[in-house]
């Protein structure tokens, strides 16, 4: 048995001092620390810093010069140890718009990975299948020679290893398949790279929709007298918001209207490609030319191509540009998006019974220890 001792710990409504965290692969207690006696435990001295909740990443494509539908095992593992450095312990490899067979050998591969026994990093919650569901008009950085009509079948034949998808509720048959999947229940439709109306966001919401795909990019404005997919998503309590807070995908200061309007439907993502952990230069996405410049990644034509972030840094800028709580921040990177797929009666809290998922971090939230099920991750 383990615990942790002289640190800040980050409940999911409040920070605790004078507590210990007691753990094995699970947590098993959070009590005085003036009850602990050292020698029955394997003892973690958090020096002062905050003892955090691992962080869940349910948009990421690629870190590390590898990307989730290359369909390579020992790319999904790279990216994985890579993500935990970040203080990420559980994610969600995401796929974008490619031939179907591409797609197809990424959630294979992605299985096989998550069914392995040893901890090669971030746990694979399962899939999220970004695309070819979409509007091309809204493609962003998707290569549209890859688009395709919304179909139903295709996710709920893939439900054991998705989590959630993309889909363009506008488009034609998207309402019959995100009606479908939903009455199935496993997999959680996201409405995204969509040229939705706000009527037509609504319908898809009514259909089934409950989260939405890096709220802002890639898809209808907010405008006063047409809300678009923006107004649909803030307004209705039903729909979880992805929100990359890299300050350049979003200007931070919408941050604090966003958090008030979702509270806890606020899910911070990184949406990251193979060019983040890496140096300025040329990189690919769906076989597109990618150039990174700093926190930019664009096409050569000027558009957005996902992002380099972490989401230790997502966390910073939050707490940075908003009046949320501490807790409330880590929340957003944590228990926020654990609940939007389903997964937060394992992860995602520092609760009792809930996996030993936990981070030790400075103020500056620079990630010093990540433990995975109870073990300190050393790649």
């Amino acid at each position: 048995m383990k615990c942790i001792i002289n640190g800040r710990i980050v409940l999911p409504d409040s920070i605790v001092t004078g507590m210990a965290l007691v753990f094995d692969e699970t947590i098993k207690a959070i009590i005085p620390q003036c009850e602990i006696k050292a020698e029955e435990y394997d003892v973690i001295d958090a020096k002062g810093n905050l003892v955090a909740p691992g962080l869940v990443d349910i948009h990421i494509h690629g870190y590390l010069g590898e990307d989730a539908s290359d369909g390579n095992s020992e790319g999904l593992k790279k990216m994985a140890a890579g993500i935990a450095k970040n203080g990420v312990t559980s994610w969600c490899p995401t796929t974008m718009t490619m031939a179907k067979e591409v797609i197809s050998k990424a959630f294979d591969t992605a299985r096989e990975v998550k069914a392995e026994k040893e901890c090669y990093g971030a746990k694979i919650l399962g899939i999220n299948c970004e695309g070819p569901f979409i509007n091309p008009s809204k493609k962003g950085a998707q290569p549209e020679e890859f688009i395709l009509p919304p179909e139903g079948e295709f996710i709920v034949d893939n439900a054991d290893i998705l989590k959630l998808f993309t889909v363009a509720p506008e488009m034609d048959g998207a309402l019959d398949c995100i009606k479908k999947v939903y009455e199935d229940g496993r997999v959680l439709a996201s409405m995204g790279h969509t040229g939705a109306s706000f009527d037509e966001a609504n319908a898809g919401i009514e259909a089934g929709v409950r989260h939405t795909t890096h709220l802002f990019n890639a898809m209808t404005a907010l405008q006063h007298r047409n809300p678009g997919v923006v107004g649909a998503a803030l307004s209705d309590e039903r729909v979880s918001c992805e929100l990359i807070a890299d300050t350049f995908h979003v200007n931070p200061g919408l941050y604090k209207l966003v958090a008030k309007a979702k509270g806890d439907k606020l899910c911070l993502i990184t949406d990251c490609m193979r060019a983040g952990g890496m140096e300025d230069g040329d990189y690919t996405l769906g076989g597109q030319h990618v150039i990174k410049t700093g926190i930019q990644c664009l096409l050569e034509d000027g558009t957005i191509a996902g992002s380099v972030l972490k989401l230790n840094e997502a966390v910073r800028n939050l707490r940075d540009y908003t009046d949320l709580s501490l807790a409330e921040v880590f929340a957003c990177a944590s228990l926020n998006p654990a609940k939007a797929i389903g997964e937060d009666d394992k992860v995602g809290s520092l609760e009792v019974g809930k996996c030993a998922d936990i981070i030790i971090c400075d103020d500056d939230i620079n990630v010093l220890t990540t433990i995975i099920d109870g073990a300190v991750f050393k790649s």
